[in-house]
């Protein structure tokens, strides 16, 4: 089976379509959503609907937990509180009641997906220190975890010395991230996994960066969200 991992969207339309192009061109088999669909950027609307129409499972987030409930609000950035009160109106009703009912796990016979972490999930941990990832292990049974919320995509095996995803071997696996990248390339995230082959492949797609960023400075959101879609940041 070949899969389609995207994660971290944040109410980037501009960046959501072009990814959604290229997936559409390979046709995998099933597309998986890591969550955080909303947050930080100028269209949620549009954002969930293309998720529940094309992913086969989408996990929540915590930007998801925020602006559908207000819950964790105060751990968001202050420019993540702006634009989850922006992204809460913006939002119908369906679709706030959509996001409030995703689970913070996912689990099938191919792999395990959480937004932040297997640990906890609903701590939204960051997976920034090596005991902390070596952890993680002991919070799924299968071979391979996919995660996002950090925004930097990266492979972590359980084995020393084992840097790609291969048989015979445990990893972790962080996506990276559609709408808004911080690993110093503002282009969109495609993770590739096939589970036959037991493969994982980056894909990094480019997108109209400036029609995103006018996007979130026209809906009067702060300009530091715009600016840093240029960054990757």
């Amino acid at each position: 089976m070949h899969i389609a991992l995207i994660s971290d969207i944040h109410s980037n339309l501009t960046a959501l379509e072009a990814v959604l192009g290229v997936i559409r061109e390979t046709g995998p088999d099933r597309i998986y959503c890591l969550g955080d669909v909303v947050g930080y950027g100028a269209e949620p609307e549009a954002c969930v609907q293309l998720v529940r129409e094309h992913c086969h499972a989408t996990v929540m987030g915590n930007h998801d937990l925020a602006v559908a409930t207000g819950e964790g609000m105060a751990y968001l950035p202050t420019d993540g509180q702006h634009a989850a009160d922006h992204n809460r109106e913006a939002l119908t009703t369906e679709s706030l009641a959509w996001l409030r009912t995703r689970p913070l796990l996912h689990t099938d016979e191919m792999g395990t997906y959480a937004h932040a972490s297997p640990q906890n999930p609903d701590h939204w941990m960051r997976l920034d220190a090596f005991t902390r990832v070596k952890e993680q292990f002991n919070h799924f049974t299968t071979d391979i975890c996919f995660v996002g919320h950090t925004h930097v995509p990266a492979t972590m095996s359980h084995t020393l010395g084992v840097f790609r995803v291969r048989p015979g071997h445990r990893f972790l696996v962080n996506v990276g991230s559609v709408g808004q990248p911080r690993d110093g390339d503002p282009r969109a995230c495609i993770t590739w996994f096939d589970t036959e082959a037991v493969t994982t492949r980056l894909e990094r797609v480019p997108y109209n960066v400036d029609q995103a960023a006018r996007r979130i400075r026209d809906a009067g959101l702060p300009l530091r969200l715009a600016d840093r879609l240029h960054e990757g940041r």
